[in-house]
């Protein structure tokens, strides 16, 4: 009880925090809806696609995987935290070190829900359609990929402890990443050797299963198959982060 106090504990500072500069929130939603605005209607006739319907439904989950990818840069703020002593004071509390990350990661996953149902609600006007349990299934996936990335963001932080380190580290593993998950454009166009290398990418799965879910089909293989891989790497994720938490707030 007291591990889920402290995490609690944590999670509702960081949400306080979080609320008192939306910014970042703000952000990630702006941005999505410029793709949306800009990008999308391009698609449509990129995809061969009969309707805007398709096209949205192809669109938007990608669009839910590029901001859950986006959760890997959370180990800026973290930096920031050990730069201002926060982390250090943490030491003297008799929180747990495993809530300390925990409560950050929900935090985390929490925005980006937010703003997946803001990204989700200014997709219906352009043509989406999607039921409701489909879609909580599939912000279900979008959550454990947050979750990871999350996780993965603030193990780099409290490793490097530099913002000049972190940000092409990150984005040397991101954009290549996102690339191959299809994100933007689905893979049923790229070559046999590029979706054999995209395979191996989890991200890869989970779009394919969101995706799946939008157009309604919650029996696609991709669905449980994406559940599979991204169940084990989130929680192996969060094990490694939080060992790293626990080693540095000792």
């Amino acid at each position: 009880m007291k591990f889920l106090r402290d995490t609690w504990l944590v999670y509702s500072r960081q949400m306080l925090l979080q609320i008192r500069n939306p910014v970042w929130v703000a952000v990630g939603i702006i941005q999505p809806l410029f793709y949306l605005l800009l990008f999308a209607p391009l698609l449509k006739p990129a995809l061969g696609a009969q309707d805007d319907a398709t096209t949205y439904r192809i669109f938007v989950p990608g669009m839910l995987v590029m901001l859950a990818m986006f959760m890997g840069f959370s180990g800026f703020g973290l930096i920031a935290e050990l730069r201002a002593g926060i982390i250090e004071r943490s030491r003297v509390t008799p929180v747990s070190r495993v809530a300390l990350m925990l409560g950050r990661c929900f935090r985390d996953v929490t925005t980006l829900m937010f703003q997946a149902v803001i990204v989700t609600l200014l997709a219906i006007p352009f043509g989406l359609r999607v039921k409701l349990v489909d879609v909580l299934l599939a912000y279900l996936l979008v959550a454990l990929m947050a979750m990871f990335m999350s996780s993965i963001g603030y193990a780099l932080g409290l490793k490097l402890r530099s913002e000049d380190a972190l940000a092409p580290l990150l984005n040397m593993l991101v954009v290549p990443v996102m690339l191959l998950a299809g994100i933007l454009l689905p893979l049923t166009y790229a070559p046999a050797w590029l979706k054999r290398v995209a395979d191996f990418n989890p991200f890869s799965w989970g779009v394919e299963g969101a995706r799946a879910l939008f157009a309604g089909d919650a029996g696609n293989p991709y669905v449980w198959k994406a559940l599979l891989i991204l169940g084990p790497l989130t929680l192996l994720a969060v094990v490694v982060s939080s060992r790293a938490f626990a080693k540095s707030v000792r």
